[in-house]
């Protein structure tokens, strides 16, 4: 047998093992055809929405998407009429993770393509591409698309040197942008009090756990035994997350080999970042404090401080406690490949966890997953004073508001035609509908709630998500996004410029290449060469308005 042939019998004997075969049943139950639900808007049309395909019947397919893009196109009807953009080309810029961003919208747009008679090209990039296509684009002055899919953190980079379309007043009404969470409104999507982005997701990373573990009566009287401290449980903080993950090491959970928490070390083109700032929020963000990366009189970085310090040194020290060669493993494999494939206890990630495990083909952990906000810490670093802090209130909590989110944004390159101005923004305006952001919170889409009006517990139960389960994932959200203590990411130029260069020196202190402080070190020095190169003034007032300060 090929290698990757006996994983993949492996991978799909331990779901047989985990989930039965009632998953293979649920999906044939749940096939459906085009056109089968009718396109008026009814009293229960997210309802009817959220059972395409349904919950436990198996992950959506291209017929799915075009269905649910099918149900929503009636606001693109009152606004266009059949057939206006006949004629008309663009071009959409977006990823292909895991089989989700630009391969939905495909489907969501091929309703609107019939429709309007528009045509969409595709440019599809991984993660790890996507920056450095991006920064390519803007530094040779060679964009070569219509749409981006792109987060707020690029804005600077992209607004702010005059490539994006302003958001016409029609568009803002079509998606009912009142409708966001709070931090996702303005200044968020805006440079110059000019309104240039459609939302289409709310990141933030929460904290996602394996409630077998943490029930299991075994490791509750082996932790006892073993002189762990305080009760055998969910950690509530990093230094118990580290304590849990050391002690997992060598022991099984249903007849498994048991791990602790999943550490992402492989870079990932500047997204792997936000994974050590994860653990680093709560250990580096403190409550009295809006900066965290940078400091907000100098810009000199923080990330050589001892807080970051003990975060990258908290990687280094479990490493060896962590599952065979994770030192190799991006995200996308802590997710995707270990954590809802039944490996490893803990890990942090944006919301698609949550919105995979119970409608996903590849999970086999949706009955057994629980979600929190991020841990915290017994103490935090008081970068003002130079000493570590211990809160009269407990641990130090500081949810970390990773990327701000996806959105839509069109390119200023389409204002000389209306025509294909219009085209443009309805096509965005379609992906950033209040209906179908429903259905891609829901469902695998590589998106997490991001309105109000997600977190409607009622609807997801309706739709075949456990009460228990939905409350525990809408919560970790919630209560990330509302936190006030929350590590809010600046919206700079470069932003991912200082990230992909800390990816580089942070997978050579993980090899051992490196001791950590120097590593850190290291990173700061190339932070402050960063800065200087765009213009440190600049970027101090950028960062801070970024703050509110």
């Amino acid at each position: 047998m090929k290698s990757h042939i006996y994983e993949l019998a492996m991978q799909a004997s331990r779901r047989q093992v985990l989930k039965g075969m009632a998953g293979a049943g649920a999906l044939a139950a749940g096939a459906t055809t085009l056109g089968s639900f009718p396109k008026d808007a009814r009293a229960d049309f997210r309802a009817d929405l959220l059972k395409i395909p349904g919950v436990g019947k198996g992950s959506p397919t291209d017929a799915d998407w075009q269905k649910v893009g099918e149900m929503c196109l009636q606001a693109t009807k009152d606004s266009v009429k059949e057939g206006e953009f006949k004629g008309v080309e663009l071009t959409f810029m977006g990823l292909n993770n895991q089989n989700q961003h630009n391969f939905l919208y495909r489907g969501f747009l091929k309703p609107w393509e019939a429709y309007t008679g528009a045509k969409i090209t595709w440019i599809d990039l991984a993660q790890a591409d996507y920056n450095p296509r991006l920064q390519q684009a803007i530094a040779t002055g060679t964009v070569d698309f219509d749409i981006i899919e792109m987060g707020a953190p690029f804005e600077g980079d992209v607004c702010g040197k005059g490539l994006a379309s302003v958001m016409p007043d029609w568009v803002k009404k079509q998606i009912d942008m009142d409708d966001y969470v709070d931090y996702l409104k303005a200044p968020v999507g805006t440079w110059d009090g000019k309104t240039y982005r459609i939302s289409c997701d709310g990141d933030c990373h929460n904290f996602n756990y394996r409630t077998d573990y943490f029930t299991d009566a075994d490791l509750a009287k082996a932790w006892k035994d073993g002189g762990g401290a305080g009760e055998w449980g969910v950690p509530k903080t990093w230094q118990q997350v580290q304590a849990v993950t050391k002690f997992l090491k060598g022991k099984q959970v249903g007849g498994q080999d048991a791990f602790g928490y999943l550490d992402p070390c492989k870079g990932w083109g500047g997204f792997g970042f936000y994974f050590l700032g994860s653990r680093a929020t709560a250990y580096a963000k403190h409550p009295e404090d809006k900066a965290w990366l940078f400091d907000a009189d100098t810009m000199k970085p923080r990330i050589n401080n001892p807080a970051w310090v003990r975060a990258i040194q908290d990687v280094v020290d479990v490493l060896q406690y962590e599952p065979a060669d994770q030192i190799n493993a991006d995200p996308g494999t802590t997710a995707f490949q270990q954590f809802l494939a039944g490996v490893g206890s803990m890990v942090s990630w944006w919301g698609d966890v949550g919105s995979n495990a119970k409608t996903n083909d590849s999970s086999v952990i949706g009955d057994v997953v629980g979600f929190s906000i991020l841990p915290g810490s017994d103490d935090v670093y008081n970068s003002k004073t130079g000493k570590w802090d211990t809160l009269a209130s407990g641990p130090n909590y500081a949810p970390n508001m990773a990327y701000i989110g996806w959105g839509v944004y069109v390119m200023a390159r389409v204002d000389s035609d209306s025509k294909k101005q219009k085209a443009a923004w309805s096509a965005a305006a379609h992906l950033g509908g209040k209906d179908l952001s429903l259905w891609c919170a829901a469902y695998p889409s590589g998106f997490q709630p991001y309105r109000n009006s997600h977190f409607n517990t009622a609807e997801w139960v309706a739709a075949g998500y456990d009460e228990g389960f939905i409350t525990s994932y809408l919560n970790s959200e919630k209560d990330s996004y509302n936190h006030p203590n929350a590590a809010i990411e600046p919206r700079i130029p470069g932003i991912f410029q200082y990230y992909s260069t800390a990816e580089d020196e942070l997978q050579k202190i993980f090899a051992g290449q490196v001791p950590v402080q120097q590593g850190a070190d290291n990173i700061a020095a190339a932070w402050e060469k960063i800065t200087d190169q765009i213009g440190r003034d600049k970027q101090l007032a950028l960062y801070k308005a970024s703050l509110g300060l």
